[in-house]
């Protein structure tokens, strides 16, 4: 077999490597399924868990892309694993030892949270210190298609795992992904290009703070693009929180048979990295951009459909998996990679914290307001709320300036 473009990039590999691994044990989500099945958690629970996981981003993202534009991208990445995998690792060790609750996986969450922030930060402005400018779309394809392709094996092996061992050996797991990631970008040896200390005063810090925000809103293209995802973000904070709890409790899936279905979406997620290079040269990247996010919401709205008879429920939401997801990566993919384009090497840190923070801060909204809507008036009106908002982020794009942008070169403004 020959390996051509990146592959041919021994550092990429083991970044690519690191990064498929450390997602394999993430999107087998052993702490949701901790809490849905070892400690029967309610839809109130489930979401405040999910939004233990959001809030640092929220309360530090704009921090972190500071401290992230002042210091080597990579060491950040490696503390990130490793502190995660104390943190995850802790779960199965209590769970021993019959302590287990759902306070400690609040905290967990919340603390892996914190360092997720750090390691997602510091993953989107060190790639473009390990590729060509030129090779950020196939970098960008080729790390999301690895994330696509483990999350065909990830959700249903999560789920199997989960229901005929335990959630406590799928959070073993995931610990040890975390270690295995770190050791991979441990070895990576092309240098990074220096950075800027600067002043760690907090006048200082502050000021360089707000030159990143200022980069998002003064900006017409960022601002439109930044505006779009936090409303698919919204839509995706209200499902993420909903949608076990309706496949378990109220379509009486097992989670075996959920996990699987669920793994669809990678394949549809990996077949999108594949043709996003093509399918970007053909509509340009901001029409690429506004048809992956119209498509994902209008699939999103399958998932509240989906009742009746086990193989119907399962029709629907099979059929969300593959039609949405695969339009999301797309979307996804172009627009990090247009981001990473258009914006300087030093504001790179401190531009994706404040896309980060106001994302997750969306996105935290979507969760707690999922776990309102849920306990209130039942999960399909929030599912239905969930695809509404993820729709409204196409339909955003489709009315904007990113809409006309054929290629990075002509988005100068």
């Amino acid at each position: 077999m020959r390996f051509t473009g990146l592959w041919r990039n021994p550092d990429f590999v083991k970044f690519w490597s690191a990064e498929t691994i450390s997602v394999f044990g993430t999107l087998m989500g052993p702490l949701q399924f901790t809490a849905v099945l070892a400690l029967q958690a309610s839809p109130l629970q489930v979401a405040l868990l999910s939004a233990s996981g959001l809030a640092p981003g929220l309360l530090f993202g704009l921090l972190v892309g500071a401290w992230v534009d002042r210091l080597p991208r990579r060491p950040v990445l490696i503390v990130a694993d490793l502190g995660r995998m104390f943190l995850v690792g802790s779960v199965p060790a209590a769970f021993l030892l019959g302590a287990l609750r759902m306070e400690q996986l609040y905290l967990v969450n919340f603390l892996c949270g914190g360092l997720t922030t750090f390691f997602d930060v510091a993953h989107h402005a060190y790639v473009p210190s390990l590729v060509d400018r030129e090779d950020l779309v196939e970098a960008n394809s080729k790390l999301a298609g690895g994330a696509s392709v483990v999350e065909v094996v990830a959700f249903s092996a999560g789920g199997w795992i989960s229901q005929l061992l335990s959630a406590i050996v799928a959070a073993a797991i995931d610990a040890v992904t975390y270690l295995c990631s770190a050791l991979l970008l441990l070895s990576i040896n092309k240098q990074e290009p220096p950075v800027s200390v600067g002043d760690a005063a907090p006048r200082a810090i502050l000021s360089e703070i707000t030159d990143g925000v200022r980069e998002v809103w003064h900006r017409p293209l960022l601002r439109s693009l930044a505006i779009a995802m936090f409303f698919s973000s919204l839509g995706d904070g209200v499902i993420g929180a909903a949608i076990l709890l309706y496949g378990v409790d109220e379509l009486a899936l097992a989670p075996g048979l959920l996990g699987t279905v669920f793994a669809l979406g990678g394949i549809s997620s990996a077949a999108g990295a594949v043709v996003t290079g093509r399918v970007t040269q053909k509509l340009g990247i901001g029409p690429a951009m506004v048809w992956g996010l119209l498509v994902y919401g209008l699939a999103c709205m399958l998932i509240p459909l989906a009742q009746g008879p086990a193989w119907l429920a399962l029709s629907f939401l099979a059929a969300q998996q593959l039609s949405g997801d695969g339009a999301r990566a797309i979307a996804e993919i172009n627009q990090v990679s247009f981001r990473q384009a258009i914006t300087p090497d030093s504001l790179l840190g401190r531009v994706n914290g404040s896309i980060r923070v106001l994302d997750i801060g969306f996105a935290l909204v979507g969760t707690l307001l999922s776990g309102a809507i849920g306990q209130r008036f039942g999960l399909r009106a929030a599912l239905f709320t969930g695809a509404g908002a993820a729709l409204s982020g196409g339909l955003w794009l489709a009315l904007s300036p990113v809409r006309r942008v054929r290629e990075v070169a002509s988005s100068t403004e």
